[in-house]
């Protein structure tokens, strides 16, 4: 088979959400089928080490597509002469925009349409890209994958699409999360909040991620309980909002809140494994990768009752309503209980073992295998 592959997300230093599971993924499936033909698709020059074997043929077009106006130039126009020039079976797209004036059979990798539900959460000109394009993408795609249940059904509520078009296949997590030692532990804690415990949120500051809700609720955690545990923040504020930064100017205990921006994956697996719980209470997911990561790592969970969460987490970790600041703020002291901690943490070493990338990149080639001699 000839596969064309949208790998613009794979960046070098900066990969996040949808640019790791294209990492997991295509870097099993094209090892895993050697005698296939990989053109990987970037918007600039690739770092060599996202060309993962040598069947894959990196191919890059321009402009660089980080803006609307640019998406249209990049996928419409440079997109449809490279897919006419390589000739694939198929082009698969890991962030589901695809060239709508292609006849090349594509498949979409939807990972959320949150912006269907929070319009108000996003830029105006990202918005309307979404909103005008993504529908078509949908439509246009012979097949579609997403990441959960809850995001299958979505998307065929709000699109219209047929329901046996659309694949589900649960994301994994990196193999490098798993416990640490107690002397590691405290090195970390050392290292980021001076020796003291801490709870952790990590994603990309985003107004879904709900931090205007988390921020108080964690001020009301430390009135109520007096602890000395802090609220470690990993990710870059790149979607920070003038509503997430009055949350934060407004606590009583903003200085015992600590940013770190950005990590690395090997640092991300180590502060993730000495967190007190992980504190992931977005309003909207379509997966919900940290949840995982989490429960490799043997630390117990709080997130939303919302959305995908409740079914990725299952019955591992304690839900909370993420529009509820109290609900947030009661689990957080109820995790601090060193029996219902331990509990957590025994039911997400079990959960766990139903997600894996192995499982993940099978079930995306069960979908591109489909396109053989196509």
């Amino acid at each position: 088979m000839k596969i064309a592959v949208n790998t613009r997300l794979l960046l070098k230093d900066k990969l996040e959400g949808i640019g790791w599971v294209a990492y997991e993924t295509l870097s099993r499936i094209v090892k895993a089928h050697p005698d296939d033909e990989f053109y990987f698709i970037f918007d600039r020059k690739p770092d060599p080490k996202f060309i993962f074997a040598e069947n894959v043929k990196p191919v890059v077009l321009f402009p660089q597509a980080r803006h609307p106006f640019l998406y249209v130039i990049y996928f419409e126009i440079s997109l449809k002469r490279a897919l006419r020039k390589i000739n694939p079976d198929v082009f698969i797209s890991t962030d589901a925009y695809l060239c709508l004036r292609s006849k090349t059979p594509q498949i979409a990798v939807f990972h959320d349409i949150n912006f269907e539900h929070f319009p108000q959460d996003f830029p105006r000109l990202a918005l309307w890209h979404y909103k005008k394009f993504f529908p078509k993408y949908a439509h246009k795609a012979e097949k579609i994958i997403t990441v959960s249940e809850f995001s299958k059904q979505d998307i065929i509520d709000n699109y219209g699409v047929e329901p046996e078009k659309i694949n589900v296949v649960y994301n994994g997590a990196n193999e490098g999360f798993k416990p640490i030692s107690e002397e590691e532990r405290q090195k970390i804690r050392l290292q980021y909040t001076s020796g003291y415990q801490y709870f952790m949120f990590v994603g990309s500051l985003h107004p879904r991620k709900n931090l205007v809700r988390l921020f108080p609720a964690f001020d009301i955690f430390k009135e109520k309980t007096g602890s000395d545990v802090k609220l470690l923040i990993v990710g870059e504020k790149r979607w920070w909002t003038e509503p997430i930064q009055k949350a934060y100017e407004a606590m009583r205990h903003k200085d015992d809140v600590v940013f770190v921006g950005h990590l690395q994956i090997d640092e991300l697996q180590r502060v993730t494994a000495t967190a007190l719980a992980s504190v992931y209470v977005s309003y909207f997911e379509g997966f919900g990768i940290p949840i995982i990561e989490a429960y490799k790592c043997d630390v117990p969970v709080i997130t939303s009752n919302v959305t995908s969460m409740p079914e990725v987490a299952g019955d591992a970790a304690l839900l909370i309503d993420p529009f509820d600041i109290e609900s947030i703020a009661s689990a957080m002291e109820l995790v601090m209980d060193e029996n219902v901690r331990n509990s957590l943490i025994e039911k997400g070493r079990i959960r766990c073992n139903d997600f894996s990338w192995d499982k993940a990149a099978e079930g995306w080639w069960d979908v591109i295998s489909e396109f053989a001699n196509h």
